[in-house]
This record gives C-alpha cells, sequence and structure tokens, in this order.
C-alpha cells in the first residue's frame, strides 16, 4: 500500500507553526505533495522542512513569498523534473514531478483567476498548456497519481453554493468542461470521487463569513491518476479535525 497526501499550506512556514509536520509524521505517507509553499529553498534550512527518512524537492516561485510546490518521498525518485517548459508558469512554481520505479506522481498548482481577468486569461493558457501534458501522459505506461490544487469545482456537488458562483472564477463553465474532458475524454479518474458520491465533501473555505464553521466549501484539490488506477484505490478521505491551512489535505491510499 502507498499513502499519498496533497496539501495547499498556504504558506508553507505558516503550516508547520500550526503543526503540519507533527501530523505528517504520524501519517507516514509515502509521497507528501505541498502546493503555495512561498518560500525559497534559503528560507527553508531548517530541519523540520527536511523531513528525515524523505526525499525532498522544491520548486520556487522567483517571486518572494509567492506560488510555489515541493514534493517528498520515502523511495528516492530515478527523476525529478521541475516545470512544464513554459516560461511564465515555471516562474510561478507550479509544477513539479518524480517518478518512481512503478508510478511517477505530480505536484500541481493551477493559477487563480479570482483576482482579475488578466489573471482569468492565464488560467486558460494554463490549461490549454496542461492539456497537452496530459494527453502525452496518457501515453506513458507508467500509472500515474497528479495531485494538487487544480482551482476548480468540478460539478454542484463540488461546493456549496453552486448556484450563486456560476460566475465566478473557479466554477466557470469553460473551466469545468475542460475538466469533464480530462475524466471523459482522456481518460482520468478523480480518485476521492470513486469512492466518495457524498455532498459537502469540501477542501478549501474562505477566510471570511465564517466558511469554515458553517462548512461553506469547495472542493478543489484532487488526486487525480491514470485510468489504470481506478480499481487500485483502497481509501480515500479529507481531513479536517486540525487545521493547517485555509485547505484541507486529501489523503488518498493506493494498492501499489
Amino acid at each position: 500500500m502507498k499513502r499519498i497526501i496533497t496539501l495547499n499550506v498556504n504558506g508553507i512556514r505558516s503550516a508547520a507553526k500550526k503543526g503540519l509536520f507533527s501530523w505528517l509524521l504520524q501519517q507516514n505517507a509515502d509521497v507528501v505533495c505541498l502546493q503555495e509553499v512561498r518560500a525559497e529553498e534559503a528560507q527553508l534550512s531548517n530541519a523540520m522542512f527536511w523531513p528525515e527518512g524523505y526525499h525532498c524537492s522544491y520548486f520556487s516561485a522567483q517571486k518572494k513569498g509567492y506560488s510555489g510546490v515541493a514534493l517528498y518521498s520515502k523511495e528516492k525518485p530515478l527523476h525529478v523534473q521541475t516545470g512544464l517548459e513554459h516560461k511564465l508558469f515555471d516562474a510561478e512554481g507550479r509544477a513539479i514531478f518524480a517518478e518512481f520505479q512503478d508510478y511517477s506522481v505530480a505536484s500541481l498548482y493551477f493559477p487563480s483567476g479570482t483576482r482579475s481577468a488578466e489573471r482569468q486569461t492565464v488560467k486558460y493558457d494554463f490549461l490549454d498548456h496542461y492539456s497537452e501534458h496530459l494527453k502525452r501522459l496518457r501515453l506513458q505506461p507508467k500509472p500515474a497519481i497528479l495531485c494538487g490544487d487544480w482551482n476548480i469545482a468540478h460539478k454542484n456537488i463540488d461546493l456549496k453554493n453552486w448556484r450563486g458562483n456560476q460566475k465566478n472564477s473557479g466554477f466557470l463553465p469553460e473551466e469545468r468542461a475542460w475538466l469533464t474532458q480530462v475524466f471523459d475524454q482522456l481518460g482520468f479518474v478523480d480518485a476521492f470521487r470513486i469512492l466518495n458520491q457524498n455532498a459537502e465533501e469540501y477542501t478549501w473555505w474562505s477566510n471570511r463569513g465564517q466558511a469554515w464553521e458553517k462548512n461553506v466549501g469547495w472542493r478543489i484539490d484532487y488526486q487525480i491518476v491514470t485510468p489504470e488506477l481506478e480499481n487500485k484505490i483502497l481509501h480515500a478521505s479529507i481531513y479536517k479535525d486540525e487545521r493547517f491551512s485555509d485547505h484541507a489535505p486529501v489523503v488518498v491510499d493506493y494498492d501499489l
């Protein structure tokens, strides 16, 4: 069995102060994917950011205090690749990939379009660019697990106030249609939804309006896998007993 965890930490140093690394040690995960690290490696000299027993890789944004992803694994990767071969997205530190003997894992942080129309355009450009990567990935013989904050709620069940958010970034028809294409046309699988079809299963809550207390959330963090892993998903959960960020960890166990 392999346990894989993904979490948007909204600042790794902030999450560390809230007990993230103590919790991770208890989880004994095989792979941990983090997004929105918001720190350069030089700022992560404390040993806690390099957990014992793990091979740790970081990919930071050029802009300080912004974006960035990380990937920890017990097994030493055969190969680690940072970036998507795209000048802007790589400057923003949005993707890191690790290839292992029997499978590969990505830690991904998709752009958000909530700040401006310009950033929404950047988000659409990212989706177009990443589509090509997904097509190539489906041609590879090795199973893949794509973890991260995809910044899209797919269906009505995936956010509390779906009626009022149909014109908002993260639930726009074009974004949802893109994700439907990932599943229906390219064949990828939403690992969490294979085992859990319940409503009100969210991974992100706004810091405004008591969203956490009222569970007014969005499910925008995923583990999306190639189809050969669909029958290998043993357990999937969203951890909400403690809060390390405005997102919650998604924990999936695989028969690998």
